[in-house]
């Protein structure tokens, strides 16, 4: 069950982007994961994006929100790192998607400058010791004043600026915490007849926990580099079925990470493992060890150490975290019927065009 954000993007590369918030609200209790509802700018996350609101030549608009303009630089900013962020995690974008996550990007930026200005609304204040604890925080991820001064300069804000954000961040959470958090219950029958009506979501697979002993193979290989390969190979499993220590042998020989372990690879579920070894490993009983195995690695010898049959999670032993996952699953459908009622009662003009 992953955490949700408050205005969940349709773009599956844009969730995928989201996806360290989503373990920091799964980590989180009570009402502190609601802190991931805003993460979306969160400044230790990534580089800060502008402020909405601030007063910019017309030109460099690209929405306007109830009189309050998202600039140009807020959005570029915001877009830069979503790129950013994507392409380290190996998901470049085309065009079409590059489009797509350009409008999901202005529309979290105007969801959030509706809910800014909501909070304002029901007199929400931040607290300045606070504000100023997040800034130190921020400051502490840098190795100088000079360089977070440096930093400043690089994205063109401003000290002041940077607490502006932070107090516009802090008190869009409160508003979601007093407005969504705190109201919001979910109670044990809730839970126990969603638990009862989604078996397959609490059955964990079997596992098997084995061990290995790799010659590696490169891809370019010739196949007298095979064969001189699977010849030593060949000569380790004679030592093996002398009964040898496999932990020992893996140790001396195995040219994989896990030899310093003495092959072992901890337990592992079908879908981890190339399909020849898991094939092999979900085959054998404890205690067997296989024929060579050949993968795109090279060539292995596997032994069985255990093996976990398929189960089920009992209903009080997850009751907490599904509790907390429906409460989510509430909060961010409440979360999405305001900001539409917003969007219905207030004035949003957009004015971003293609590139």
């Amino acid at each position: 069950m992953s955490l949700p954000t408050p205005l969940p993007p349709k773009s599956k590369l844009y969730r995928s982007y989201d996806i360290l918030k989503g373990e920091m609200g799964m980590q989180a209790r009570n009402s502190r994961w609601f802190w991931m509802f805003v993460a979306f700018l969160t400044l230790v996350l990534g580089g800060p994006p502008g402020l909405a609101g601030e007063k910019q030549p017309p030109e460099g608009k690209v929405a306007v929100v109830n009189g309050s303009v998202i600039t140009r630089a807020d959005f570029d900013r915001e877009m830069s790192r979503v790129q950013q962020r994507l392409f380290r995690m190996g998901k470049p974008l085309s065009d079409s998607q590059r489009s797509e996550i350009k409008t999901e990007v202005l529309e979290n930026l105007i969801n959030l400058e509706l809910f800014y200005q909501e909070s304002q609304k029901q007199g929400i204040t931040v607290d300045e010791a606070a504000i100023d604890e997040k800034l130190k925080n921020l400051k502490e991820r840098f190795s100088s004043e000079p360089e977070f001064k440096s930093f400043l300069n690089k994205v063109n804000l401003s000290e002041a600026a940077i607490k502006s954000h932070i107090k516009r961040e802090m008190a869009i959470q409160q508003f979601i915490d007093k407005q969504f958090v705190q109201r919001i219950t979910v109670s044990d029958e809730e839970s126990k007849a969603y638990y009862d009506s989604h078996p397959d979501l609490f059955k964990k697979p079997q596992q098997v926990r084995a061990s290995h002993i790799l010659i590696k193979v490169d891809p370019g290989a010739g196949e007298s580099q095979k064969v001189e390969a699977r010849k030593k190979m060949e000569k380790i499993q004679e030592k093996v079925r002398k009964e040898e220590d496999f932990a020992a042998l893996a140790k001396e020989f195995s040219e994989g990470p896990s030899s310093a372990k003495g092959g072992d690879l901890g337990y592992f579920k079908r879908g981890r493992m190339p399909k020849p070894f898991e094939e092999a490993a979900f085959t054998l009983r404890p205690g067997e060890v296989s024929d060579i195995v050949e993968t795109k690695l090279g060539y292995h010898l596997i032994k069985v150490i255990d093996k976990k049959p398929e189960t089920t999670l009992g209903y009080e032993d997850i009751k907490g975290k599904l509790e907390e996952h429906l409460k989510r699953e509430k909060v961010r459908k409440e979360v999405r019927r305001q900001v539409e009622e917003l969007k219905e009662k207030g004035k949003v003009e957009r004015f971003l065009t293609e590139d």
